[in-house]
């Protein structure tokens, strides 16, 4: 069944009808009077769809959050990299301008979470008085979800910009121009929220409704909180330009620790959720079963004609084939670097960095065949994501339709080892890492005991260790910029990847001995690529003397170039500018009470 959310949708627009011109617009007056709506299950349940409505609009995380939040950092990328003046570029190089072409429309991504914010506002504000949901459990689950929905919103609000006006009760004339609010405020509420609402969640496969990942459960809602602990207790930019932990003792270090590992201890010993094989996550989801229980937490649900995550952060496709009807893939990619920070018998590489894409050697639209062929170092690709994992053939020019997987319960495993390593010691934490590593090398366990006893060492090993794995988990997630942020290593890890990056392409350092070129064959399916050259001990006498019908130089940069790929990663200090501008068109209709001052 694909996207049963969205069967509501028609519902969503009755009850519903909000004005979506400007963010800070007051709404019209409700389709159904809120007595009725929020006593109503089926018509409360509305709420839900028309909060995630605004998710899947052009410009909101379909079409513009996900692909340009997150890049770039030492795992992923912008893949255009040396187009550094584009407007697409500079939202992700730390040069982002307040008039981004990309972004500054008055219904963009700001403002659609803000419209869906209202819609939370609402829908909290009619449950509370008419929802009965001491005694009513699935008015309670319909609470609980929208309170999480609108700690999701925030999250992402504050990841993009940083200190954001907090709105947490319906608009009214006096409050429909508000400034930028010092994000602990919003933090506190967050959290405060997001306890409340796994009391009223049920888990995983508990209920009907929580038989899904693309709805609520108490788990996700307790690994946000979690997350959003973390990130209230890390570091970040104030409101007084400064980069600095929090100054108020509600949100100390080790209070945000505290929360983060008790909420995922208990998901963890609840034993309601599962690590699958890695290879297994991807193409579980690829499946759009969209079954809780597994590993996939809570998933953004995008219909078959909306969505774009394939689109901008799959495995490209030159031309359309068997496999998809439109030929895109590929905007974003990992960091070229990530081909090599993984170990050879770590079964997440292959998965996750892809140097191939897909072609046909026939311009005719009706040959629907298809075969592999070597990308670029410097263009590689996210394999997470791939229309040939999907059981249907993408026909949609625009969207692909896959979900967005939030969150995933290996990132609750690791938060737990990270929390209890702060607060109890690496030999406390060693249980939960070893999950993770036990999965990445299935074949050889002597290196996960290995690796364990080296990070055990003490406290600031086991952290770094905890650095390391998030990025090898998470490539192509887009969570690596905001625990770098958090971490205080946005910029270190920046000029870390930009030495690394000239260093691979010279081949110094541990690149050294690496092939200067890569050697290729299709296999005898037609289909598939064999390449030799990617891997440490591969050289270049044993590729030319193989069988490989062909060969390609293996380098970042072009002499012609006239920005180097690693003086492309990032124009500016990163930590000048961490987050992007409020764009000028909500400046302009703020009355004058939003700033991008301290930017």
């Amino acid at each position: 069944m694909k996207k049963i959310i969205y069967t509501l949708l028609m519902i969503a627009t009755i009850s519903f009808t909000l004005s979506c011109k400007k963010v800070f617009d007051t709404p019209n007056e409700s389709a159904l009077d809120a007595s009725v709506v929020f006593s109503t299950p089926s018509l409360a349940e509305s709420a839900v769809v028309g909060i995630l409505q605004s998710f899947g609009e052009t410009n909101s995380y379909r079409g513009r959050y996900l692909v340009n939040y997150g890049v770039n950092t030492d795992v992923e990328v912008y893949n255009s990299l040396k187009s550094t003046t584009s407007e697409q570029a500079r939202l992700s190089n730390y040069n982002t301008n307040a008039d981004n072409g990309q972004m500054n429309t008055d219904n963009n991504a700001w403002a659609k979470f803000y419209e869906s914010i209202e819609r939370a506002n609402l829908a909290i504000v009619g449950l509370r008085r008419y929802g009965d949901v001491a005694t009513r459990p699935e008015m309670a689950q319909i609470l609980g979800e929208t309170l999480t929905l609108r700690a999701v919103l925030y999250n992402d609000l504050i990841k993009g910009w940083g200190n954001v006006p907090a709105r947490f009760e319906p608009v009214n004339l006096n409050t429909r121009y508000v400034e930028r609010s010092d994000k602990d405020v919003v933090y506190k509420q967050l959290l405060k929220d997001l306890e409340e609402a796994a009391t009223l969640l049920p888990w995983p496969n508990k209920s009907t409704v929580t038989s899904k990942v693309e709805r609520v459960n108490k788990a996700f809602a307790k690994g946000l909180r979690s997350r959003l602990a973390l990130a209230a207790g890390g570091y970040s930019k104030r409101l007084d330009g400064t980069t600095r932990l929090s100054n108020d003792p509600d949100l100390a270090r080790d209070k945000m620790y505290a929360i983060a590992k008790k909420e995922c201890l208990e998901i963890i010993n609840s034993n309601e959720l599962r690590l699958l094989g890695f290879e297994e996550i991807f193409k579980k989801f690829h499946e759009e079963s969209a079954t809780a229980g597994l590993e996939s937490m809570w998933e953004i649900p995008f219909s078959e004609s909306r969505g774009r995550v394939i689109f901008d952060l799959g495995v490209n496709h030159a031309k359309t084939d068997k496999y998809t009807g439109q030929n895109r893939g590929g905007t974003d990619g990992p960091n070229p670097i990530m081909l090599y920070e993984y170990d050879v018998d770590d079964v997440r590489r292959d998965v996750s960095v892809v140097p191939y894409g897909w072609d046909r050697a026939s311009t005719d639209a009706a040959d629907k065949g298809g075969f592999q062929v070597p990308s670029t170092l410097n263009k590689l690709y996210f394999g997470k994501y791939r229309y040939e994992w999907l059981k249907r053939r993408v026909t949609n020019a625009n969207d692909d339709g896959l979900n967005w997987m939030y969150m995933r319960y290996a990132d609750v495993v690791l938060m737990a080892a990270e929390a209890v390593n702060e607060l109890d010691g690496p030999a406390a934490a060693a249980p939960y890492l070893r999950m993770i590593l036990t999965r990445a090398f299935p074949t050889n366990p002597a290196k996960v005991n290995t690796y364990l006893t080296q990070a055990s060492a003490s406290s600031t090993t086991f952290f770094n260790a905890i650095v390391d794995q998030r990025a090898l988990e998470f490539c192509g997630e887009m969570l690596r910029k905001a625990d770098l942020i958090r971490w205080n290593l946005l910029s270190v890890k920046l000029n870390e990847a930009k030495i690394k990056l000239q260093q691979l392409d010279a081949r110094q350092g541990k690149y050294a001995n690496l092939p200067l070129r890569i050697y290729y064959r299709t296999a005898a399916d037609g289909e598939k690529v064999e390449i030799y050259g990617l891997n440490f001990g591969d050289t270049d006498a044993i590729g030319a003397a193989g069988n490989y019908t062909a060969n390609k130089a293996w380098t970042l940069s072009a002499t012609s170039d006239v920005v180097t790929y690693w003086n492309a990663l990032f124009l500016r200090d990163p930590n000048s500018q961490p987050v992007w501008p409020i764009w000028q068109t909500f400046l302009d209709s703020s009355n004058g009470t939003l700033t991008n001052n301290n930017y």
